[in-house]
Order: C-alpha cells, then structure tokens, then sequence
C-alpha cells in the first residue's frame, strides 16, 4: 500500500475505535471520547508504531476539523450572557490569567515566547467541554453557563492574543486590522439578526432530506468565507471560524426548532464525527512521545505544566462561578475553565514555526493540555458530587 493508502485506512480504524473504547470504559470511567484519539494517534504515529507520519493531506483535514471545532464553538455563545456580571467576571478571569501567564513566560522565554507560553496557559478548550455538558445535561444549568462562559472567554481571548501578538503585522496594523474584521463581523451578525429569515428557513427545512442539503452547505460557505476574509486580512483563521459560528446562530435563532435542531445535528455529524477527530489524531500522530521518555526530567515537566495549568487558567476561571457557590462548586468551575489543548496546539505550534520556542517545550505544553482534558473533567465531577451548592446555585446570569 501506498502512504496514503495507509494513512486512510488507520484513520478509519482510529475515528471507528476511539468511541468504542471511551463507551466500553465509561461503566468504571467517563474519558472524553478525544483522549482516546490522542492515544490512538500516538500509537499510530512514528513515536510508537510508526504505521502514518505527520503529512500535507493529514494537515489539511486536520485544519478542517479545528475550523469546525470552533466554528461549534461559536454557536454555543449566548450574547446575553456574555455582556452580563458573569462575562465581566469571565473576562477579567482571563486577563488575570493572561497577565500571569505572561510572568511565568517572561522566566521561561524571551520576547515573544513569553506571550506563546502565556497564550497557551490562558486558554480554555470550550469545544472540548462543551460535549461533556452536553452529554451530562448542563448546558442551561448555572454550572454549565459558567463553564460556558469561562470556555468562550478562554477561546475568545487568546484568539484575539494571536492574531495581535503573533499575526504577520506589527501590533499597532494588527490592532486596525482586527477592528476591521471585528465591524464587518459586527455587520454581518447584525444584518442577520435583522432580515426576514422566514424564506431561508423554510428553504433549508425543504431541502433537510434531499441530495440540496442548503442548511449544511450554507454552514460550510459561511464558514469557509470568513476563515478565508480573515486570512486576506492578517487576523487569525480561528477568529474567522469562531465569528462564522455566532453568525449562523443569528441567522438561525429564530427558526423552527425541529429545523435548527436537525442542521446542527447533521453539521455536528460532520464536525464530531469526522473533522474534530481527524485533527486530534493528527495531532497524537504529531507528538513527539520520544523525546519525552529520552529525557525523563523532561516528562516530569508534562504534570507540573498541568499543575501550571490549574493556578494560571483555574484559579482566576473560578470568579466565574454561579452566585452562591460553595468552594467545591468553585473549584469545579475553576477545573473545567483550566481543561486546554487546541489553542495550546495551535498557538505552539505557531511558536516552534516562528522559533519562538523549542518542539520540547511545545510538546511538554501539549502533553500538559492531553493531561488537563483526560483528568480535568473527572475532578470537575468529583468536585460537584461533593458540592453543597451542586444542585441549587443561584442563576448565573444576574
């Protein structure tokens, strides 16, 4: 076989094995379904068994898959919230954590590694939670709006960081270039929320079971078209992704519900089903397992950024908690806020290509967001179980 014949065929085996094995082990442990398509990248690639290497054809699925990651991310904002007491608290949870990580990057990097580390500290992997609330039926509750904004916030924030910091202009263009994007974006949620959408609507409801298929395709056009506008103007491409999936939101908002419902299950078909996995195992595949085990103080670093981690993104995560929340509920909202890995992925990724910062220190980051996704979230349900205030916490949204 060919090297892409292989490649496909242990990417078939891997999107098919993942969920059987996060099903098959959630009667002892509930692991998120990505850590087993970490792992079975890992194995996969040239760190253990060597079977695929990283590849331009692997990259490009991968890079549609982390578009369609935040772009799910995206849909799940709730404008309203965001501008409320807890979006002020998120907000300023994050600065906190960006400051810090910047502290803590000044003693590790110089110059401009100090905002990758300091990026990658503060970020907050929200599509990675958001199925974990979901499958959990937390979404609407105080605790899951919390985490929602904590996440949205921490996605939101280092992506604007990116594309100021470490995009191809300097600070000053890069900050007229964002503002640009950020009013057309502003246009187009506005316009959508504007319009008669009733025609559209009933459109994409007539073309639900047909070959048409207009509600999936206008997500992907409008999802292609603004990570493509943000790439024309120097702003990060996630930044595009992220807007696309607020944008569908307005223009979907009001429609039926079966109808919206029925889109979003077909578009996170797509995204869950093939894209997002895709882009994880790429990323196991990617890891550079072996220069962890050749250096064993090295793989000691991979829990202490972990730890990192918790203080960094956790502690100022939790100002975020319900109104009324006991400490366990803090903790638990501090714990989810500190679960990180695509922005960690991108944004070293960024630095090892600008030699901002060394691949070790890239793999530590990435090993310690593997860590904080499988272990995280555990200890978030721990925390809760354990809650005087898990059940009854005052409305999040005061």
């Amino acid at each position: 076989m060919t090297d892409l014949e292989t490649t496909v065929l242990v990417l078939a085996g891997a999107l098919i094995l993942a969920p059987l094995l996060a099903r098959g082990l959630r009667r002892w442990v509930a692991i998120p379904v990505i850590v087993f398509e970490l792992l079975l990248g890992i194995v996969a690639g040239p760190s253990v068994l060597g079977w695929i290497e990283p590849s331009d054809a692997l990259g490009l699925i991968a890079q549609l898959g982390v578009g369609l990651l935040f772009f799910m991310a995206g849909t799940e904002i709730d404008p309203a919230v965001m501008r409320g007491r807890l979006g002020r608290r998120a907000w300023g949870g994050w600065l906190l954590s960006f400051v810090l990580g910047l502290a803590i990057g000044a003693l590790l990097a110089p110059g401009l590694g100090a905002v990758i580390i300091a990026i990658a500290l503060s970020s907050t992997a929200l599509g990675t939670l958001l199925p974990i609330l979901r499958d959990n039926g937390d979404l609407q509750t105080p605790f899951g709006l919390s985490v929602g904004a904590v996440g949205a916030v921490g996605e939101f924030g280092p992506i604007i960081a990116i594309s100021l910091l470490l995009g191809t202009h300097t600070p000053g263009v890069a900050l007229v270039v964002l503002i640009v994007f950020g009013l057309i974006a502003a246009a187009l949620i506005w316009f959508a929320a504007l319009i008669p959408r009733g025609q559209l609507h009933r459109f994409v409801e007539a073309t639900l079971h047909t070959s048409g298929q207009f509600g999936v395709r206008l997500v992907l056009g409008i999802l292609l078209a603004l990570v493509v506008a943000s790439a024309v103007l120097g702003v990060d491409t996630l930044l595009g992704a992220f807007t696309a999936g607020i944008l569908w939101r307005a223009l979907i908002s009001d429609a039926d519900p079966a109808t919206a419902e029925a889109v979003e299950s077909k578009v996170e078909g797509l995204a869950f089903g093939f894209g997002v996995p895709v882009f994880f195992i790429a990323t196991g595949v990617g890891f550079d397992l072996r220069a962890l085990l050749d250096q064993p103080v090295t793989l000691l670093l991979v829990p202490a950024a972990a730890v990192l981690l918790l203080v960094v993104r956790g502690l100022p995560a939790s100002l975020a908690a319900p109104d009324g929340a006991d400490l366990r509920m803090r903790g638990a909202v501090g714990v989810m806020g500190a679960t990180g890995l695509p922005i960690i992925i991108v944004t070293t990724g960024h630095g090892v290509d600008l030699g901002l910062i060394t691949p070790i220190a890239a793999t530590v980051l990435v090993g310690a967001g593997m860590l904080s996704v499988l272990l995280f979230p555990l200890l978030a349900g721990a925390l809760r179980k354990g809650s005087g205030t898990a059940n009854e916490p005052a409305p999040a949204t005061a």
